[in-house]
Order: C-alpha cells, then structure tokens, then sequence
C-alpha cells in the first residue's frame, strides 16, 4: 500500500468518525477519573491537601496531563499521608503513590513514537495500570468515607449521653 493509498483510505468518513468516538471515549474515561481524583481530595481536610480538588481536571487534558499525571501521584500520596497521620487511621506506607507512579510512566511512554508492536502493548499497559491505580484511589476514598461515618456515628452516640 502506497503512501497516498493510505491517506485515501485513512480519510474515509467512517474511519474519522471511529477515530473521533475513540478520542471522545478516552477523554470521558480521563473526565471519570478526574472526579474519583476530586472526590477524594474533598475528603482530606484543607489543610493536608497538597492539591486542590479543581486541579484534578488537569488530567484530562491531552498532553498537560502527561505532567500532571506525575504530580498527581506525588501531591495526592502525601495528601492521603496526612489525612490518615491526622484521623490515626493505619494504612500502606505510601498510598497511591506505586501504581500512580506506574501509571504516569507508562502513560509517558505511550506518547513516545515506537514501532507499531510495543505501542500496542503499552497502550494495554496503559489501560491496565490506570484500571489498577484508579480502583486503588477509590479504595482509599472508601477509607476516609467509612472513617467520615464511624465519627458521625461517635458524635451522634456522644450527643445522645
């Protein structure tokens, strides 16, 4: 197949419009995942948040987010940090911060034009780690969720003595 074949081929309004529904798709994947982000920098005191929960939406924008996916890792590990040293809540070391790191570096490596093989896998990869490290901030959010209502439940216990 030529050169101008392919661009023929490649121009074809079905190809577009998949191109562009998978383009939607990611965004709104990367949407999703911003507000679990918001949602738990909303349950971390102000003062332990290393970042606000309106700079989570940085990570759906195309390529601002191949930086932020890095800072993200590091300000939401030490926010969760805090918030768990503050409520005495024992939980891993380093929240987060692992499959955070994982996923910021593959998702660097994406971006990177590689032969056609290897970007496969690492757009697998890709979603694989992202999956992983989204379910892992969730599970920390369930954290400080439960913890919230245990101490509603304390207040409530307290109040009625």
């Amino acid at each position: 197949m030529t050169q101008e074949e392919l661009v023929k081929e490649l121009n074809k309004p079905e190809v577009l419009y998949t191109i562009l529904g998978l383009v939607a798709i990611r965004i709104i994947i990367w949407l999703l995942f911003a507000n679990t982000i918001r949602k738990t920098l909303n349950l971390i005191a102000v003062e332990n948040r290393l970042m606000t929960p309106n700079q989570s939406w940085l990570v759906a924008i195309p390529l601002i987010n191949i930086y932020w996916n890095f800072q993200v890792a590091s300000r939401l590990r030490d926010s969760l940090i805090n918030e768990f040293y503050d409520r005495k809540i024992a939980v891993e070391e380093n929240p987060t911060f692992r499959k955070g790191s994982l996923y910021a570096w593959i998702y660097l490596a994406t971006n990177i034009p590689l032969p056609i093989s290897i970007s496969g896998v690492l757009v697998i990869l890709h979603f694989v780690t992202l999956a992983n490290y989204w379910f892992n901030i969730s599970a920390n959010r369930r954290i400080l969720e439960e913890h919230d209502k245990f101490r509603e439940k304390e207040v409530i216990i307290n109040d009625e003595n």
